[in-house]
């Protein structure tokens, strides 16, 4: 049974054409007015085989990206658990940067709640997922975010770095001219961080 707020929710995302700067910004302002729709929002984006996740993964990301990425905390457990499911690219690249939000925001030199919230068994599911999008077929965008999700979690986790550079030599560094450029990027990354071990 659907909720009255996912019901109005869904209505708005319907009504997005496209995923112009200006219909993910009202969409995301009718989201922020009303912080109840938020965890439909989360919900929503992982309807794995319904097209609505689409614009629902937009949202969330225009959100972590534009507002704050404090929002998707209370829902770590979910998205970190649900991320393995998505099956289309344009909700894919969005949750893939999410990822790379969080790791960025682990990793920052000051304190924050990413900090504090993100589990071990979140990070793990962040990277098991990062790599199986990096072994199977997708954007040149989930690809960018994704190697340095890794690269960055491979700061914390030690077996991560060597099958990432394994990864991009064997595979990455052999597909577009932009995913070519952002693993070289990766492996530079990877051997400066060895030499300061």
């Amino acid at each position: 049974m659907s909720t009255p707020n996912q019901l109005y929710l869904l209505t708005q995302l319907n009504n997005m054409q496209t995923a112009a700067k200006e219909n993910r910004n009202n969409v995301a302002n009718i989201v922020l007015e009303n912080k109840n729709l938020f965890a439909e929002l989360v919900s929503i984006t992982f309807w794995a085989d319904d097209k609505i996740s689409i614009k629902a993964a937009w949202i969330l990301e225009w959100i972590c990206t534009h507002e704050s990425i404090d929002w998707i905390l209370p829902y770590l457990e979910q998205f970190t658990q649900n991320i393995t499911h998505l099956k289309f690219d344009s909700a894919i690249r969005p949750c893939a940067k999410i990822c790379e939000h969080l790791a960025n925001a682990y990793f920052h030199k000051k304190e924050n709640k990413t900090k504090k919230t993100l589990t071990t068994q979140q990070i793990e599911a962040i990277v098991t997922t990062g790599f199986d999008w990096l072994i199977t077929p997708q954007k040149i965008a989930v690809r960018a975010y994704t190697m340095n999700t890794l690269y960055l979690f491979g700061l914390k986790n030690s077996w991560i770095h060597p099958e990432l550079k394994h990864l991009i030599e064997s595979k990455i560094i052999h597909e577009s001219k932009g995913t070519k450029a952002r693993g070289k990027q990766i492996l530079l990354l990877i051997e400066k961080h060895k030499k300061f071990e």
